[in-house]
């Protein structure tokens, strides 16, 4: 049995396996061909579409690697109030969007009072749509608060898996422990939990990713957003390079494997680093695409990383240019909830 077909069969390996498929090439063509043959058996040829509303770009905290840091004073900062998120799902809904992801920086004016109003308030109008937020690390108590409200699914990618490496990424000020009690507090609360990793990050090593699969085997997560690690220039990392595509296409596939039913984004920022991203993402096993249907006039703003893609479209041609590519794959964009399958 070769090193794949034991990766397919047992969705595991020792780590000195995963770090042989990690580091070469050899297997990209196999690995790519069986992915595609595990989400095909489950999910067909279906991409989920998720309505991404990126509804504040203030963040409390200093992460070293984000454009929206607070330390980045040259951001042009905005917020959007509940009628401008409400309108944003309205023309999502349209469109036929059936999932909405409320995502933003940890912004204290957005109070777990007016978060949980706004969440009442999309599950009010739109009772058969899912809500999914990705507000970063709160209490306990106030993921339930968001729960009791409506919302039923959140995103908290953990970034790295290993203590040192998370310190390199952050300031003093947060603590990987924190970030994964968050995860298992929205597990236990019911949440379909989502959570994931940047490829590429500055002084990563590829035990640090093997440290991240190990972890993703413990929580076992709905969904796994990863994506490479772009640079931007108004952080401490600007002289660093950005992730690799291929190393990037390689981890979807082997996520694919140790997760057949998992929910896996093609992300934006593999759109940004090729121009065939998002697809060759789906052709690795990915099967859900997140485009914008925040206002034109912020999209620029949500810097996470510089020369994102998508920043100019309105929501309809965003929705047709994306259902192209995703035909051209070879799959469809389906406007179910989709949910995970198991």
């Amino acid at each position: 049995m070769n090193i794949i077909e034991n990766l397919k069969n047992n969705r595991n390996l020792s780590d000195s396996e995963f770090k042989e498929i990690l580091e070469t090439n050899q297997y990209d063509d196999l690995l790519v061909k069986e992915a595609d043959k595990v989400r095909r058996g489950i999910y067909g040829d279906e991409v989920y579409i998720r309505g991404l509303i990126e509804f504040t770009n203030y963040c409390k905290n200093n992460c070293y690697y984000c454009g929206i840091r607070c330390g980045n004073t040259n951001a042009v900062r905005y917020r959007l109030d509940k009628d401008e998120i409400l309108a944003c799902c309205d023309e999502g809904y349209k469109l036929g969007f059936r999932t909405f992801v409320m995502q933003g920086g940890e912004d204290p004016h957005y109070t777990d009072k007016l978060i949980c109003e706004i969440v009442s308030s999309i599950r009010e109008r739109f009772s058969d749509c899912a809500i999914t937020l990705s507000i970063g690390e709160k209490s306990k108590q106030s993921y339930k608060d968001y729960f009791n409200a409506g919302a039923n699914r959140y995103l908290l990618r953990h970034e790295t898996a290993d203590n040192k490496h998370y310190s390199k990424l952050h300031p003093e000020s947060m603590s990987l422990d924190v970030r994964k009690q968050c995860l298992y507090d929205l597990k236990e609360i019911g949440y379909q939990v989502g959570s994931g990793f940047m490829v590429g990050s500055p002084y990563q090593t590829t035990e640090n990713l093997i440290s991240d699969l190990r972890f993703l085997q413990e929580l076992q997560p709905d969904m796994i957003g990863i994506g490479p690690y772009i640079t931007h220039a108004e952080t401490p990392f600007a002289a660093f390079k950005s992730g690799d595509l291929h190393l990037t296409l390689r981890l979807i596939s082997i996520l694919r494997l140790i997760f057949p039913y998992a929910l896996i984004p093609s992300t934006t920022a593999l759109g940004t680093i090729h121009p065939e991203g998002r697809e060759l993402g789906l052709k690795a096993g990915a099967n859900v695409v997140m485009p914008n249907l925040s206002p034109v006039s912020v999209r620029k703003l949500y810097a996470l990383y510089e020369n994102k893609i998508c920043t100019g479209e309105e929501a309809a041609q965003c929705r047709g240019c994306l259902e192209k590519r995703v035909e051209s794959a070879g799959y469809r964009i389906v406007t179910a909830v989709g949910n995970v399958k198991k």
